[in-house]
């Protein structure tokens, strides 16, 4: 039996990384999006369950909102440049560090109920990183093979 390799076979498993990574991308974007606009709609509320101040708030979800766009940016290209790619990875690394350095540290008031909310923002934000690390990983390795 003779195996030969066409363009479409050795394409394909790039197509699909840069498909994975850009759903991911996608997902976190609108997940983002929808809690900065909640952070910023519900300031006042979300402040008297969690103890975050509203002007925290705010800012945390004016943050969020940028971010969410910056990924559907990056999602919406052609090709997804692996420099951007470990970048978000890298933020989004940072965000759910800081996540929890802000639920333990004294800066910000928060209250039980406030330090589980960062907590399981934090868990989010880690997860998305570690898929986006993911698909990153798949799609350099599938443009190396080429």
């Amino acid at each position: 039996m003779t195996y030969t390799l066409t363009p479409s076979a050795t394409v394909a498993p790039a197509r699909d990384a840069a498909r994975f990574l850009r759903l991911v991308l996608r997902v976190d974007s609108a997940s983002t999006a929808v809690m900065g606009v909640v952070l910023v709609a519900a300031a006042a509320p979300l402040g008297s369950a969690t103890g975050m101040p509203v002007a925290f708030a705010v800012a945390f979800g004016i943050f969020q909102i940028g971010g969410a766009a910056s990924l559907a940016l990056i999602a919406g290209y052609p090709v997804i440049p692996p420099a951007l790619a470990r970048t978000v990875v890298a933020v989004n690394a940072l965000c759910a560090v800081g996540c929890v350095v802000t639920a333990f540290a004294d800066f910000v008031p928060l209250n039980g109920f406030g330090v589980v909310f960062l907590l399981i923002g934090a868990v989010i934000v880690a997860v998305y990183s570690a898929l986006q690390y993911t698909g990153l990983r798949r799609m350099t390795a599938a443009s190396s093979s080429r």
